[in-house]
């Protein structure tokens, strides 16, 4: 069995109503120095029989408990929509606990956050109109639309994941995370535009830039190629900055 440590370990957390599975062929695109862990919230992928938790405070702390044992080495963070909101999450408590930083933050088709954007209440979208916001953003296979089965099984799923995202607020008055941090746009994603995507500028003490590519919400679906290329250019630049400051 080979004990080398990995050069990086870099977790992925997927986007609203999703799991996994939208990005199980990552491991084998990115290097095989890396060791890419998939995540999966409660209530999703493998863990559907897991009660969702509503809260995206909630749900970083619990995924933070599952991953602070690996958090040994170097390592990174990635998140695709709601799964950027709960990366960021995450980063924060990492950064108020104490814990080890990570030497990269992904964020990637979630704008970014507006401290003085008020919280309102949060209204329940009838069914034709949540199929339609879906069927704009993409990534929900058609099959799940057609068949009244699968509708009903991830619909309340899909719901519970909104709520949380139109729900959430971040903290006022936080600080820049001190960790580098890349944002990754569709140019045609209408949720989460690249000016909005490039506020994440204004978060972090290093930012790498802003990332764009063609296409929507899911522009890496049917080609995550470029997307991945660029994820291992941004986090092998943070990966060799990290190494030349503590051999300085």
């Amino acid at each position: 069995m080979d004990s080398t440590p990995p050069a990086l370990r870099l977790f992925v957390m997927h986007h609203a109503g999703g799991s996994h599975l939208l990005y199980r062929g990552w491991p084998a695109a990115l290097p095989d120095t890396w060791d890419v862990r998939l995540l999966d919230a409660p209530g999703h992928g493998l863990l559907l029989d897991q009660p969702q938790i509503p809260d995206a405070g909630a749900l970083a702390d619990h995924l933070l408990r599952g991953i602070e044992p690996l958090m040994t080495g170097p390592y990174a963070l990635f998140g695709h929509s709601m799964g950027a909101l709960v990366t960021y999450e995450m980063t924060r408590r990492i950064v108020d606990r104490g814990l080890p930083l990570p030497v990269w933050l992904g964020l990637s088709a979630r704008a970014a956050p507006q401290p003085g954007r008020p919280a309102g209440a949060y209204r329940e979208p009838p069914d034709e109109e949540l199929r339609t916001r879906l069927r704009l953003l993409g990534g929900t296979p058609d099959g799940i639309f057609a068949d009244p089965d699968l509708w009903a099984l991830f619909d309340p799923i899909i719901r519970a994941d909104l709520r949380l995202v139109d729900t959430w607020r971040p903290v006022p008055g936080a600080a820049p995370l001190p960790v580098a941090l890349s944002a990754y746009a569709g140019r045609e994603d209408h949720s989460a535009p690249p000016p909005r995507m490039a506020g994440w500028a204004e978060h972090t003490e290093r930012f790498l830039g802003l990332r764009v590519f063609e296409g929507g919400h899911f522009h890496f679906q049917d080609d995550p190629g470029p997307l991945l290329r660029q994820i291992e250019r941004d986090a092998a630049t943070a990966l060799d900055a990290a190494g030349a400051a503590r051999s300085a």
